[in-house]
């Protein structure tokens, strides 16, 4: 029995097997086939509630699957979920193909549309139909089918390179490490990152202090490190992260991607990729973005110029730096803001903890939209850090219909972030 083709309200992380996925996801999509036909092959004249309502209710089981999954493979990955990641992620990207070029449903969609004024919607109806039927347009609906097919090629093409690129950051920043032995390498260093640095060497069996590129560790040795020859070492490895011409090299990756997504775009008859995100955006075209980055630079580069003179000026005077580089940017910058306004990062903290931003998300929440959490110990976790939490709103349980907050699981792990699984 899988799982994760059961139904559940959370997901069972205890039952969950990696060779579970996949069959999970091929089920899913075949049963989200079927309520796709159901609509399709409906007799009655298309409506709201047989097509609109109907096609947003679909493929739930499948929503649900892909949100574990991809949790998972984002914040507690291996490389078998990885390898089921490039297995499935083409198989998802036919399928959304399979739906949006779909011609069948879209004659239905299209048709609701241009009654729409004649029917009685409500806002949050007029809102679904419009972007439901944007989103087929917009994504080939009425392409040819010889271009129908080039974008299907396409699709899947650059569903297996962006979960690669992402892959190979990963891969890199996992991989670097920058052992010290010598404790006058970690000075300048606050007392909290130096027991980091400890703790993970000791972790990994190493003698000393380590230091990663994962930001917690990263950031701190660049911001406090008196080392410039190794802040430079360390910033030399973080920009040049899957740019080595080796088996993680990102450089054919992104060229891939970069034309990959121009054609796509010219297929849909746009300009470039840049023409088509933006259509959605609020920004709505390039030419927009070009002026507005313009007028930033004409009003912004005089005070940048100022405030980098200033921080060259102290880098000179404190410690004879002839010429910044981007490796001494946050050291300076830090020490700088200490001799002007008495301010350190690291006396802030005790206010920014964990628990005191959590909180403070909360009430802002609850002010803003009614809503309320309440930490629950009976949800199952696929790690022992992530806490969970219900979420109410009048009184009231929220279902993942009527928002996508349900249960929420929050990571304190440094590499994870919040997620929402319904």
């Amino acid at each position: 029995m899988n799982p994760l083709l059961e139904k559940f309200d959370t997901a069972p992380f205890s039952q969950i097997k990696n060779e579970h996925f996949k069959p999970a996801f091929l089920g899913a999509m075949e049963d989200a086939r079927t309520e796709i036909d159901a609509i399709t092959s409906d007799s009655g004249a298309p409506t709201f509630e047989n097509t609109i309502e109907a096609l947003e209710f679909s493929g739930q089981q499948l929503d649900r699957i892909s949100s574990v999954f991809f949790n998972l493979n984002s914040a507690e990955t291996n490389e078998e979920i990885q390898k089921i990641a490039q297995e499935v992620s083409p198989l998802l990207a036919e399928f959304g193909n399979d739906i949006t070029l779909n011609e069948e449903l879209f004659k239905r969609i299209k048709s609701v549309y241009e009654q729409k004024d004649d029917l009685d919607l409500s806002v949050e109806q007029q809102t679904l139909l419009d972007k439901r039927y944007k989103s087929f347009s917009r994504n080939g609906a009425n392409l040819s089918e010889e271009k129908k097919k080039r974008l299907r090629e396409i699709d899947a093409e650059l569903s297996k390179l962006k979960l690669k690129f992402g892959e190979n950051i990963l891969a890199e920043t996992n991989k670097y490490e920058l052992p010290l032995t010598d404790e006058k390498d970690l000075d300048g260093l606050p007392d909290g990152a130096k027991e980091a640095a400890a703790q993970l060497a000791k972790l990994k069996d190493k003698e000393g202090w380590l230091i990663t590129l994962d930001y917690p560790s990263y950031i701190p040795f660049m911001k406090y490190a008196k080392n410039r020859e190794l802040r430079k070492k360390l910033s030399l490895a973080f920009g040049s992260k899957a740019f080595k011409g080796d088996e993680l090299d990102n450089q054919e990756n992104v060229l891939k991607i970069a034309n990959l997504r121009h054609e796509r775009a010219n297929l849909l008859g746009y300009e470039t990729h840049a023409h088509f995100v933006l259509e959605e955006r609020m920004a709505e075209t390039p030419e927009k973005v070009h002026s507005f980055l313009s007028e930033l630079l004409e009003k912004a580069k005089p005070a940048a110029e100022r405030e980098f003179k200033q921080l060259e000026d102290f880098a000179k005077e404190s410690d004879s730096i002839n010429r910044l580089e981007k490796w001494d940017g946050s050291y300076y910058s830090e020490k700088l803001k200490q001799k002007l306004f008495s301010l350190d990062d690291e006396q802030l903290k005790p206010y920014f903890k964990l628990e005191n931003v959590i909180s403070g998300v909360f009430k802002v929440a609850e002010k803003l939209f009614g809503l309320q959490f309440e930490e629950v110990f009976d949800v199952e976790k696929y790690h022992e850090e992530v806490k969970t939490f219900r979420v109410y709103a009048s009184g009231f349980t929220i279902t993942k219909r009527a928002s996508s907050l349900y249960f929420m699981l929050i990571s304190t792990r440094e590499k994870e972030s919040a997620v929402a699984l319904g």
